[in-house]
């Protein structure tokens, strides 16, 4: 089996991480794409403001009712900083599979920096998306030589969405209908997340 692994906060998860994962069904033929919402990212100072619990609820409401779509707690249940690396060994014991970590073409810049990423991509291969106006061949020409092999690219439709944004909206007493689907909406509101009180 073809397993995408979708990481991140996901602090709140919206269209643009559906329409991510509905692309590397698509164009990598996958399977499945996994979500796993993270602890703490190693790469962003601030902790995520909603809690685990809220957040993995959100996903499961995000990829509700979508085929080839499921989420994990593993990272989680983890606590503390989550590096891919541990967690894609964790998975690759738990359940052997053909894994692509999947990722935006300005993550995959940082790569040297993450922790042990030879051993990460001896675990897995690394899905780039590419988002106009970067090229297939702008976004090869910032990965390091010796990462290329392992590197699919793919495209996805534009979607000018990020959680930062969403938080922003909600924070100035803004909708956010549309950004998000509406089981996520909702949930924002019940629980009164992101308004800053």
């Amino acid at each position: 089996m073809k397993v995408g692994i979708l990481g991140g906060t996901f602090d709140p998860p919206h269209n643009g991480h559906l329409a991510l994962a509905r692309a590397a069904l698509e164009k990598l033929g996958l399977d499945e794409v996994l979500f796993l919402p993270t602890s703490q990212n190693p790469m962003k100072g601030a902790p995520p403001q909603a809690s685990p619990e809220d957040r993995l609820e959100m996903v499961r409401l995000l990829i509700e009712g979508e085929v080839g779509m499921s989420v994990s707690d593993v990272e989680l249940s983890r606590a503390g900083v989550s590096y891919s690396v541990d967690t894609m060994a964790e998975l690759q014991m738990a359940r052997p599979e053909s894994y692509w970590f999947l990722m935006g073409s300005d993550a995959v810049r940082s790569l040297p920096q993450w922790r042990n990423p030879q051993k990460l991509l001896r675990m897995c291969r690394i899905g780039v998306v590419i988002r106009p106006p970067a090229t297939s061949s702008d976004v090869m020409g910032r990965i390091p030589a010796e990462y290329r092999a392992r590197i699919d690219l793919f495209s996805m439709p534009t979607v000018d969405i990020s959680s930062t944004q969403i938080r922003l909206r909600i924070k100035d007493g803004q909708r956010i209908g549309g950004w998000a689907p509406e089981p996520v909406v909702r949930y924002i509101e019940e629980r009164g997340l992101y308004t800053g009180s």
